[in-house]
């Protein structure tokens, strides 16, 4: 049975739709796992921005929202691309397959890329809790929703903590997903991804699209807490 499907079908499974589906059910669980667990965290964020909203509208002023903007655009089209990798694979379209997991890998390091240089410059400003902070650049703000309430730094310090937790944490998702990309592309390369290992390719691209909708959440929640009067890099 497993020689009329090029040695895929594993010998504890009856039929090759039998294991495709446990392929999903496995990598649907997992992601539910990471649902869960990223959302204790978002609710602690907004449970301590309903708290200080002055403190994190104040903080969140400071991010580059260009470079976040910059970088939804990119996970966005990284989506697109795998998901045409997942129909290159069922074709047969070695090349496309090629191309589109190429570009998926790609775009993700553009990503992080923008991160890095993002993360710089946090370092620079001294936007970085503990000794890096530096305190007397929020000692004269004034809250953009009530002018008259006091600003404790502690409470801006606690959204840079949340800050750089949130997008830490989505940053070593983003990695790992590039990672197993990068080696499903290279099985394309060497001609191993065959139309009958598409759900490699199928359920791969699930975790790469969880990764992107979590950045859909973390965008808003940190970039969009307070006001932006300018755009820079």
């Amino acid at each position: 049975m497993s020689a009329s499907h090029g040695g895929v079908l594993k010998h504890h499974f009856e039929d090759i739709e039998q294991q495709r589906s446990s392929e999903r059910i496995g990598m649907w669980m997992f992601l539910a796992s990471e649902v869960l667990f990223f959302g204790c965290v978002f609710f602690a964020y907004t449970y301590y921005r309903y708290l200080f909203p002055h403190e994190f509208a104040i903080a969140s002023s400071k991010l580059n929202v260009a470079i976040a903007f910059i970088n939804t655009l990119v996970l966005l089209t990284s989506s697109l691309t795998i998901t045409l990798a997942i129909r290159a694979c069922q074709l047969g379209q070695r090349k496309a397959l090629i191309a589109t997991l190429g570009a998926t890998v790609l775009l993700g390091f553009v990503f992080t890329g923008f991160k890095a240089y993002e993360y710089a410059e946090d370092w620079h400003e001294q936007l970085v809790p503990g000794t890096r902070f530096n305190e007397e650049q929020f000692r004269d703000v004034k809250s953009p929703i009530d002018p008259t309430k006091e600003i404790h730094v502690d409470r801006i310090k606690l959204f840079f903590s949340f800050y750089y937790a949130m997008t830490g944490i989505h940053m070593l998702h983003l990695l790992i997903g590039v990672g197993v990309v990068f080696y499903l592309f290279a099985r394309a390369v060497y001609g191993n991804l065959t139309p009958e290992r598409y759900v490699a390719v199928e359920t791969t691209s699930l975790y790469w699209h969880l990764v992107d909708v979590i950045w859909l959440f973390v965008m808003p929640l940190l970039y969009m807490a307070g006001p932006h009067t300018s755009l820079h890099f």
